[in-house]
């Protein structure tokens, strides 16, 4: 199909990004995951991907934080796939701690990956979906960017710029047909989350209204709203994925 559109999903070799990739190749769009390092398990997806939804997958393996390696990325993106119609900046990583005992490195690579990563992949993916006035860029930030976190200020303070970009970008693009939105999950069941303690889990449930962590497709179904034609006036939002956690 010629019309066909293209979804590019950073970070998207599990959890939270893998079940995007896949929502989006279910919607019928091409889809590009991106990953760091390569295993079976990726080869596996991408094979269950074209299989089951009769879509392109491409892997285009890259680092985020590194600006050469988003500009390589999105050329083999578009190389393989044709386009990018969306972009998904899902990468990102935590590396918790209290400030006054925190490495000068797992502050910067925190900020690296996660802001900075967001910033190397949009602007290598900008002046084409300028050139095609077209284009949707839907950034994955999280609550503790509009709340903050005892021991994440490194976390928190990335995925608050985040919003920020999100917002002021909004506005630079709008006119050229381009919708930037973020989505601020709260508590989801990751592997991130599986290994704590069922008393820790239990204490995180009792913080949230809906008395449940969210799922990653909770959050891979807003990503798929916010790129169909449904959300065409929405630009510039933070959505929350929380369970009411965050009011």
């Amino acid at each position: 199909m010629e019309n066909k559109k293209t979804a590019f999903i950073t970070g998207a070799a599990r959890g939270i990004g893998k079940e995007i990739a896949i929502k989006m190749a279910k919607e019928g769009y091409d889809v590009a995951i991106n990953y760091r390092s390569l295993n079976d398990e990726l080869e596996k997806l991408k094979t269950e991907i074209e299989t089951n939804f009769d879509v392109k997958c491409a892997l285009v393996q890259g680092d985020v934080s590194k600006f050469e390696d988003a500009e390589r990325m999105v050329k083999e993106t578009v190389e393989q796939l044709g386009k990018i119609d969306v972009l998904v900046n899902n990468a990102g990583i935590t590396k918790d701690g209290l400030l006054m005992r925190m490495a000068k490195e797992d502050f910067e690579s925190v900020v690296n990956i996660n802001l900075i990563g967001t910033f190397n992949v949009t602007r290598n993916v900008i002046p084409l979906m300028i050139k095609q006035k077209s284009g949707r860029i839907i950034n994955i930030s999280s609550v503790v960017g509009v709340t903050g976190n005892a021991g994440q200020t490194n976390y928190s303070a990335s995925k608050a710029g985040i919003i920020g970009f999100t917002k002021s970008l909004a506005r630079e693009v709008a006119s050229r047909n381009i919708l930037v939105n973020a989505i601020a999950p709260g508590f989801i069941a990751t592997d991130m989350t599986s290994v704590l303690s069922d008393a820790v889990k239990e204490n995180i449930n009792t913080q949230i209204p809906l008395k449940r962590m969210g799922t990653a497709e909770d959050v891979a179904n807003l990503v798929k709203f916010l790129a169909s034609e449904d959300a065409a006036y929405i630009t510039g939002q933070v959505i929350n994925v929380d369970g009411g956690m965050v009011m």
